[in-house]
């Protein structure tokens, strides 16, 4: 468990300018992009990247106030999830900023497996929790987006898989934004550092037999030691990824007009007259729209 005291040491600099600075700066022109009076909810597990977060909302707030809560959902899964709930409260109160738990149920025998449950069960809180146009900030990096890329080219996945995380998307009624996407990981280290951040190490994290963590600590460590800038390379694929699934969207936009407008009754000769790969992108696209997986 790596706790420090929040103020435990002073920021270190460098050609003096904080290092925080361009962090913050980035954190600050998000929450400047939200719309004023719009609740924004940060997805607090207690770990290095959300706390770092949360802190610097929290001072972005004091320049362009905004409704700010935290919210920490407990999955249950572990002795240690006790601790995460405790450091959680003390940042919280530390930074002024309420914090709200939900403890889900994860179900690990539906054939999603326990990482794929446990997000289920998380979004499924974030549902439960928000109202309608409040705004989500996730704190994934830049490595989760490469991991993400990789376990989608490994499961086949197509243009919306590769497409990983966005930065912002519309999400049940409510906006998910990951301000933090484009940053590696070292960088929000050493940021934590220069402040003296406190956290809590998830033991989890370690555990090999999970995907995520298979490639965290062996596939992308191998793949960095040939290719330094694979993890920057993986995430910016998984950017161009995400335009091309746009325009995708585009295009079947506009083949859902020419059969009808209605996701859920097709007209045949339209459908007919489409390439194969076309009728597979409409089908999928009405699939969308109707809430089908």
């Amino acid at each position: 468990i790596g706790q420090r005291s929040l103020h435990s040491k002073r920021p270190r600099q460098r050609g003096g300018i904080l290092m925080i600075e361009d962090v913050q700066r980035l954190i600050d022109d998000a929450l400047a992009e939200t719309p004023p009076g719009r609740r924004v909810w940060v997805a607090l597990s207690g770990g290095l990247d959300s706390s770092l977060l949360l802190t610097l909302a929290a001072r972005a707030a004091h320049r362009h106030p905004r409704p700010l809560y935290a919210l920490h959902v407990d999955h249950g899964l572990q002795a240690a999830s006790a601790e995460f709930i405790r450091h959680c409260h003390r940042l919280c109160d530390r930074l002024g900023v309420p914090l709200f738990i939900e403890r889900v149920s994860v179900d690990v025998t539906a054939g999603r497996g326990l990482e794929g449950a446990a997000r289920e069960a998380r979004y499924a809180a974030f549902a439960a929790r928000l109202s309608a146009g409040d705004t989500l900030w996730l704190a994934q990096h830049r490595r989760d987006q490469a991991e993400t890329w990789l376990l989608a080219a490994l499961r086949g996945s197509g243009m919306r898989g590769l497409a990983g995380m966005p930065r912002e998307r519309d999400w049940a009624g409510s906006r998910v934004v990951r301000p933090l996407r484009e940053l590696p990981r070292a960088r929000l280290e050493r940021e934590a550092e220069a402040i003296g951040l406190g956290w809590v190490e998830d033991p989890s994290n370690v555990d090999e037999t999970l995907d995520r963590n298979f490639l965290r600590h062996r596939v992308l460590p191998l793949l960095e030691s040939r290719w330094p800038r694979a993890e920057a390379s993986l995430a910016r694929s998984a950017t161009l990824a995400g335009e091309a699934d746009g325009l995708l969207g585009e295009l079947a936009a506009l083949d859902l007009t020419a059969c009808g407008s209605d996701p859920g009754r097709l007209a045949l000769p339209a459908l007919k007259a489409l390439s194969a790969p076309r009728r597979r992108l409409l089908i999928r696209y009405a699939c969308q729209c109707l809430g089908l997986p």
